[in-house]
């Protein structure tokens, strides 16, 4: 979750112009790049605790230790809540978890390595301060009260609010971490084919990379907790958008729906304005109750576009949002596949003929079920696992065809090859924790801080 945006005072006068600024996210296939977004867990060595803002060690000082690497710190009411460098940043989460938001890139070379460099920096302040960081789906050991809050003010916001809309609402802020990747769209029917590819193949994606088996110390019963919890975290801003495969999808679809999605706040002179519940259609109206009488201004707009939580989320580029984070290799499968997926003429054809006849309530239903079964489940008579590979294959095409080269003449696919080893072994990284946990952990899920740890 992002923080204050820097403010564009803009005014927005009609509907036409939320379209426009998504219109103004369309670039030329030679200004597509990657970004790559991952959250992890930062613990006590000793304990294995979740980290408290203040505190030794705490988040703060581990801000504080980070500067040492050229990060920049952002303040909001005297914290430091995030840092940041270039185009990069490194932010908080609500339960503290913490992301590293990379810069756009060409390639995965780039991207691989600016992970890579990140975790090298989060290992070295660790040893001096005695953090660990775990890069896993749902926190496998602690519950809610044993979370601490971050200072961040939107967070108090959506603390309140979140209960009265979903059984884990609180859960999805305190003790879940993911890993997204941003890719850009070329024109309006570009992005109307990756959204809904995106949407349709999300749930193999979450099977793929299900990492989330344990909640507070148990077998959970699903593979995927963290994506569990947002089947029942707010059903107005989050799941599968049965729009998005009907005929003719466009950018005015999508403000429609915003339009309509409830506010959390209005940002103004460096505070948070009270809007919970209320209508950003109101708002363009100038019949805000938090506001009464104003009207939106373009910052206003670019906020709304940060409080949906849809599986694939639309700004001026496109976020795949529904897997599990994960270890190292992880991180850098989750842009390879959709870059190789996305990103090539061929495969996207292919892509989207895998999915053309699938329905908005299959694959609501499909998502549903791939928390709990992972790559067991079905669509469509098809198993998952056979879907997946299939589209592996795609995405290894794709990425092929793209042709971008390290110094040692290898093309992205390499980047695949942890996916392409849990599709050909048929087993999921939450099967790997569940076997080790009933046997060499002993039903003891304090081995996983160890075993994971970055």
């Amino acid at each position: 979750m992002s923080g204050p945006t820097k403010p564009d005072t803009t005014p927005l006068e009609s509907k036409d112009d939320l379209i426009a600024y998504l219109d103004a996210g369309c670039k030329p296939r030679e200004q597509w790049r990657i970004g790559t977004e991952h959250e992890k867990f930062a613990f006590r060595k000793d304990d294995h605790r979740p980290l408290a803002y203040e505190g030794n060690p705490g988040i703060r000082e581990f801000l504080s230790a980070m500067q040492q690497f050229d990060w920049e710190p952002v303040y909001e009411a005297g914290n430091v809540i995030a840092l940041k460098r270039g185009a990069g940043a490194i932010s908080l989460e609500p339960g503290g978890q913490v992301e590293l938001s990379g810069a756009p890139l060409e390639t995965l070379h780039q991207t691989c390595a600016e992970v890579q460099e990140h975790l090298h920096q989060v290992r070295h302040v660790g040893r001096e301060l005695g953090i660990g960081m775990i890069g896993i789906g749902f926190n496998p050991k602690w519950r809610r009260e044993d979370m601490h809050w971050m200072p961040k003010a939107r967070y108090g916001l959506m603390r309140d609010y979140m209960p009265t809309k979903g059984e884990h609402g609180l859960d999805m802020m305190l003790r879940t971490c993911t890993v997204q990747v941003n890719l850009d769209y070329g024109s309006e029917a570009d992005m109307a084919a990756k959204m809904r590819i995106g949407m349709a193949l999300q749930p193999i994606a979450t099977a793929m990379f299900a990492n989330s088996p344990f909640v507070e110390g148990k077998d959970s019963g699903y593979q995927s907790y963290r994506s569990h919890c947002w089947t029942d975290t707010d059903p107005d801003r989050s799941g599968i958008l049965p729009f998005v495969f009907e005929p003719g999808f466009g950018f005015e679809h999508y403000v429609d729906w915003l339009l309509d999605v409830p506010m959390y706040f209005v940002y103004r002179d460096g505070k948070y304005i009270d809007a919970r519940g209320q209508s950003f259609r109101d708002f363009m109206a100038g019949r805000l109750p938090a506001l009464p009488g104003e009207k939106p201004i373009l910052s206003d707009w670019v906020d709304q576009l940060s409080i949906a939580f849809p599986e694939v989320r639309l700004k001026q580029f496109i976020e795949m949002r529904g897997t599990d984070t994960g270890p190292w290799r992880r991180v850098c499968a989750l842009p390879a596949l959709w870059v190789g997926l996305l990103y090539d003429d061929d495969a996207i054809a292919a892509a989207g003929d895998l999915v053309a006849d699938w329905s908005a309530a299959e694959v609501t239903a499909l998502r549903e079920a791939v928390a709990r079964d992972g790559l067991h489940g079905s669509i469509q008579g098809r198993k998952v696992l056979d879907v997946a590979r299939e589209v592996v294959c795609i995405a290894r095409s794709g990425l092929r065809a793209r042709a971008r080269m390290n110094d040692w003449g290898e093309d992205e696919g390499h980047y695949l090859a942890t996916l392409e080893h849990i599709v050909d072994s048929g087993v999921s990284p939450a099967e790997h924790k569940l076997a080790a946990f009933n046997g060499r952990w002993g039903g003891n899920v304090d081995a996983a801080f160890e075993e994971y740890a970055f």
